[in-house]
């Protein structure tokens, strides 16, 4: 039986969502998602596809540029992600048709171990490749290679963003925020910084898939998360680095507002192996993510997605204080 969390039920392949924006009014889509495989050589703790590996079937070359062809007229950018996209011998080829489609922009989202290989980096980029997002979830291989359960793992992907780096390719690094990592996150925004990309990226835990497997291992508690995360916040931003966050609500980023990094993601498309959600935004607004009784009065709450909905059902609101300032709200508006 093929996994899918109850609250997507009812964004089985085919189905279109009610409305597509919070107020009903049509937002152009930007971006594709494109779910390009489940398979992985790495085995991440925390990987929210789950167990798809085992029971959802890959798309094949066709339908994937089926996908490609229909989201073309709407689409300026696709990012291919999954599982891990490289382990396709078919990449390149999907790459080369998202260009001559007319993509403007073309992200390989990847956990960075094939990029060690220079001459495959060449290929991506010589295909059309205008961005790489490998994920980098530890300031050390001995945590990073423990939460992604892949031993070296660590070595190759920081190996592989140098190779995309000299050769001026354009890298954002995407970490996932969890109990074994949490307290590194300055050192991981140090580290970041030495490897000169030009942005970073610190997202919550969402606790589906393997991570709700091992929500009592892998989440960790706001609270505890936000000192050390301010001060990677800081440290990339003095830097000179773009820093941001997802799924950390505006009542914990008091004075962090503009890491926020829901306030500037496209419309975006996803197409997952047995699913599609044609509006991302209305989906974290309405299905992934709440907004409990202490946000009904906070200044932020038309702005503010919550956090991802496992978390408040499993430890509750108290950590969530509403907002009464508007000062900053209107300044970032």
């Amino acid at each position: 039986m093929r996994w899918t969390p109850p609250f997507l039920a009812w964004q089985l392949r085919g189905a279109v969502p009610p409305r597509l924006l919070r107020g009903g009014e049509r937002k152009n889509m930007s971006r594709l998602d494109l779910k390009f495989t489940f398979q992985c050589n790495n085995r991440c703790v925390f990987c929210v596809q789950g167990d798809k590996r085992e029971h959802v079937e890959d798309k094949t070359g066709d339908e994937l540029r089926a996908e490609l062809q229909a989201y073309a007229s709407s689409c300026d950018a696709v990012v291919f992600t999954g599982g891990e996209v490289t382990l396709r011998e078919d990449l390149v080829e999907m790459i080369r048709h998202a260009r001559d489609l007319g993509y403007r922009s073309i992200q390989v989202q990847t956990n960075g171990r094939r990029m060690s290989y220079a001459p495959f980096v060449d290929e991506l980029i010589e295909a059309g490749v205008t961005e790489f997002a490998p994920a980098l979830h530890g300031a050390n291989a001995a945590t990073h290679d423990r939460l992604v359960r892949a031993k070296g793992a660590f070595k190759q992907t920081v190996k592989g963003i140098v190779q995309a780096r000299k050769r001026g390719a354009r890298v954002v690094l995407n970490s996932v925020i969890l109990q074994q990592n949490y307290r590194q996150l300055p050192d991981m925004a140090r580290l970041f910084v030495k490897l000169g990309v030009p942005q970073a990226q610190f997202a919550f835990v969402h606790a589906v898939g393997s991570a709700g497997t091992h929500f009592r291992h892998v989440v960790p508690r706001y609270s505890a998360v936000m000192p050390m995360l301010r001060k990677a916040l800081l440290i990339g931003e003095q830097a000179g680095m773009r820093m941001m966050t997802e799924a950390v609500p505006y009542c914990l980023l008091r004075g962090l507002e503009r890491f926020c990094a829901e306030a500037i993601m496209p419309a975006t498309a996803i197409v997952d192996g047995d699913m599609r959600i044609e509006n991302y935004e209305q989906y974290r607004f309405d299905q992934g993510k709440l907004r409990g009784p202490t946000c009904s009065t906070c200044t932020w709450k038309a702005r503010c997605e919550g956090p991802w909905r496992e978390y408040p059902e499993h430890f509750g609101w108290e950590e969530f204080e509403p907002r009464t300032d508007t000062a900053a709200l209107t300044a970032s508006a």
